[in-house]
């Protein structure tokens, strides 16, 4: 059969119509999409244990709060800039909250330590959520005060307004899953197999352990 261009036009206009349908969904689903930035020490771990939560679609590692333009690694862990390591969070508040999300994160740290989290020590590594909106601020202060009454202890993570975020560098981006091999100290591993390694050692999910019992949500996936 052969089509003139006057039957093919509706037809290339119903299928324009329909992708400009789906575009227009997906960028309305896009914009529906909340964030959550946390620094819960080692954003490995955090990124790692967020983007298995169901209603989270990405956690992109970075550092905020500080006083330095678009930090490297190597200054924020080296201190002086004021930075956190963290994590932002993009969710779909239609499957998960804010609150949840919040009720999570405490209890996948240790909010009692101000000098940093399990092995590393330092300004980069304190835990800290940083909240948008005063929605967030409450629902952070929420997290905080149940976090206080479960443990019967003093909660030092802070709850502050949100600053700039500045993504890491692609290196540090999906470290726990990467099978990209690297140098260290055991010889030659993938990403995925250091990062098992480096956690282990840490002793974040021990630490995590001994605090929250069976109310810690992640140990034990990192085997």
């Amino acid at each position: 059969m052969t089509y003139t261009f006057k039957t093919a036009k509706p037809i290339v206009l119903i299928i324009a119509m329909a992708f400009g349908f789906i575009a227009n969904c997906t960028s309305a689903k896009a914009a529906d999409l909340k964030t959550l930035t946390v620094a819960g020490g080692c954003f490995w771990c955090v990124e790692s244990d967020f983007e298995r939560v169901p209603g989270v679609i990405e956690a992109v590692s970075g550092f905020t709060g500080g006083t330095v333009s678009n930090p490297t690694y190597k200054q924020v862990t080296s201190g002086g800039t004021g930075h956190y390591e963290a994590v932002q969070i993009s969710y779909d508040p239609d499957k998960i909250s804010a609150d949840q999300l919040l009720h999570l994160f405490f209890r996948s740290i240790d909010p009692t330590d101000a000098g940093g989290q399990f092995c590393d020590r330092g300004e980069s590594y304190r835990t800290a959520v940083f909240f948008e909106g005063a929605d967030q601020k409450q629902a952070a202060e929420r997290a905080k005060s149940e976090a206080r009454s479960d443990l019967g202890r003093k909660i030092v993570t802070p709850v502050l307004a949100a600053q700039r975020f500045y993504p890491a560098d692609a290196y540090h981006q999906d470290y726990y899953k990467s099978g990209a091999v690297i140098l260290t100290r055991f010889g030659p591993r993938s990403k995925a197999e250091a990062y098992k390694r480096y956690r282990s050692a840490c002793g974040r999910d021990q630490r995590v352990k001994q605090l929250w019992g069976k109310d810690a949500p992640f140990i034990g996936g990192h085997s």
